[in-house]
C-alpha cells in the first residue's frame, strides 16, 4: 500500500510541474526615475553666496523634482581647469587654508532642497573671489548606487562619474 501511495504521489508531482494557469492581472505601475535617469548631475554656474546674519554666507536651491529620502547628494566646487575641456572638481566639505585664515565650504540637503555654506575664521568679505562667480556640481546618487559603492573614492569627481556610469556631458543647469 505504501508503494502505491508513493507512486501516485510521484506521478502527481510530475503532472503538477507541467501545469500552468491563466496569466494574472497587470500589476500597478512603478515609479519612474527622475527624468528617466537613476542619477543626475546638476550644475550651478557663476553663482554668488548671499549673506544674512543668521546663516552667514549661503547658496540655497530647491530640487525639482524632489529626490527620495534614501538618496544622497555629493557637492563639488570648480577650483580651476587644466585646459578648456578639463575642469578640476573638489568635493566639499573642504577647508582652504588662506593667508587671511581658514575658509570652510560645507553643505546640507533634504529630499526637497540643499544649501551650500561658506564660513571661516576671518571676515570672508575680504576674499570675494571665493564667494562670487562660483561653480558647483551636485551629483544625486540614488540609494541603489550607494549600497554598491563601498570602495569608491567620492573625493574624485571623475571616479564617481565613471563608477556609477553617470553621463555628465550635459548637466542640468540650475539658476
Amino acid at each position: 500500500m505504501k508503494k502505491i501511495t508513493l507512486l501516485i504521489a510521484f506521478i502527481g508531482m510530475i503532472g503538477l510541474q507541467g501545469c500552468t494557469g491563466p496569466q494574472g492581472a497587470q500589476g500597478a505601475p512603478g515609479q519612474n526615475g527622475q527624468d528617466g535617469l537613476l542619477s543626475q548631475v546638476i550644475e550651478l554656474q557663476n553663482v554668488n553666496f548671499g549673506y544674512d546674519s543668521t546663516n552667514g554666507y549661503t547658496i540655497y536651491r530647491t530640487l525639482s523634482p524632489s529626490i527620495y529620502v534614501s538618496d544622497n547628494i555629493l557637492v563639488y566646487r570648480l577650483t580651476g581647469t587644466i585646459d578648456s575641456s578639463t575642469p578640476i572638481w573638489q568635493l566639499i566639505p573642504r577647508t582652504l587654508y588662506l593667508t587671511q585664515g581658514d575658509l570652510d565650504y560645507d553643505y546640507d540637503f533634504s529630499k526637497i532642497d540643499f544649501t551650500i555654506y561658506a564660513g571661516g575664521t576671518y571676515n570672508l568679505a575680504l576674499t570675494p573671489n571665493y564667494l562670487n562667480n562660483q561653480t558647483f556640481r551636485i551629483v544625486i546618487l540614488p540609494s541603489y548606487f550607494i549600497n554598491k559603492s563601498k570602495q569608491i573614492d567620492t573625493s574624485n569627481y571623475n571616479e564617481v562619474i565613471k563608477a556609477f556610469n553617470i553621463d555628465d556631458t550635459n548637466p542640468k543647469i540650475m539658476k
